[in-house]
């Protein structure tokens, strides 16, 4: 596969972007960017210890709400829905003017999320859905995401015993995955070619829950498995993990998302068949525009690229889609290329010349 490019909407870059009333403010939050006068944009994260959020997508917001003369705050939920919703409070009270959302729970989250809308005060619904019409929802294409990972799997177990890794249930893309998944998979399953002997969801996305599922299943089933969708690469690390432990590492291939380096250097090695490439660097430019114009108009029909897109709960939210792109063997050279990560890092442990990107 040649390497391409993320292609983001271009309308997302767009984004006319202009001050917006409101004084600084001193952050008490847990990472804060210098006052830049202007737009006070909070951010909540749901766990910021994740690899992905201190790496990629906080540095891109910051960048581009500074770039527009805001001044970014943050705080973390630590994983935990009750505290997400009083950090919502929190960051307002430190005068943020809008928020950047990554939900922790999108159903827990909506009546604190509906509160600062009624109060005036934008939100940019991060990554994650929150079913709140009023709200802007940016994210990459997660059903496209899930019909990339299993095109991949399907491709080289057209036929087999399968087991499906799902993250946590609370987070709509786990479903909206699975949705994905579904479009490429169905067919051979109703036909009887593939048989889905585990599907569960995984709390928290959490990568040693997910190995303890796949250790279940391989006891279970006799190590008699083919193929593993792991919809994210954190929880595919912890199946490779239980699969390692059998003999059967490189042997079974493994979906995931995210383009971490770990998995990367899987995908180099041949444990894991595919990561999905979201450059966050992207998603997080986008939201952190987005915010900036929204605190000058509010209205998230008027954020320029923009459109509607019906929720699985029947709302009607204005939302940006950015495309993702699958990373295999053949194509890791784009990572490289694109400075998401350096080839000491990839190819550490592979054999030189094994594979392209690794001379």
């Amino acid at each position: 596969m040649k390497a391409r490019k993320i292609l983001v909407l271009a309308a997302a870059s767009a984004l006319v972007l202009s001050a917006c009333g409101g004084s600084d403010s001193d952050s008490g939050s847990d990472t804060t960017a210098a006052a830049g006068g202007g737009c006070t944009v909070g951010v909540s994260w749901n766990n910021y210890q994740e690899e992905r959020w201190a790496k990629w997508d906080e540095p891109a917001i910051k960048a581009a709400i500074e770039a527009a003369g805001g001044t970014y705050i943050s705080n973390d939920a630590k994983s935990s829905a009750e505290t997400q919703a009083t950090n919502l409070e929190n960051l307002i009270s430190q005068g943020a003017k809008a928020l950047i959302v990554l939900a922790q729970d999108g159903e827990a989250i909506k009546p604190a999320v509906g509160s600062a809308i009624e109060a005036g005060v934008p939100v940019v619904a991060y990554d994650r859905l929150i079913e709140d019409p009023k709200a802007l929802y940016i994210t990459f294409d997660n059903k496209g995401v899930g019909k990339l990972e299993a095109e991949e799997i399907f491709k080289r177990v057209p036929k087999g015993r399968y087991v499906i890794v799902k993250g946590n249930k609370a987070d709509a893309n786990a479903d909206f995955l699975r949705e994905g998944m579904e479009e490429v998979i169905g067919a051979a399953v109703t036909a009887g070619d593939i048989e889905i002997v585990s599907e569960t969801y995984t709390d928290n996305w959490d990568p040693a829950k997910a190995q303890a599922t796949m250790e279940q299943v391989l006891t279970a089933e006799g190590n008699k498995v083919d193929a593993v969708l792991a919809q994210n690469d954190g929880m595919a690390g912890g199946v490779i993990a239980a699969l390692e432990a059998q003999g059967l590492a490189g042997k079974v291939p493994v979906s995931g998302q995210d383009a971490e380096q770990a998995a990367l250097n899987r995908v180099a090695l041949g444990s894991q068949a595919l990561t999905v490439w979201k450059d966050a660097r992207e998603l997080g430019k986008a939201a952190g525009e987005a915010a900036m114009a929204l605190c000058s108009n509010p209205d998230t029909a008027a954020i320029s690229g923009a459109a509607p897109f019906t929720t699985p709960g029947g709302n009607e939210i204005s939302s940006i889609f950015l495309t993702p792109l699958p990373i295999t063997q053949e194509n890791l050279s784009a990572v490289v290329d694109a400075g998401w990560t350096d080839q000491a890092t990839l190819c550490q442990g592979v054999t030189a010349g094994s594979v392209a990107a690794c001379p």
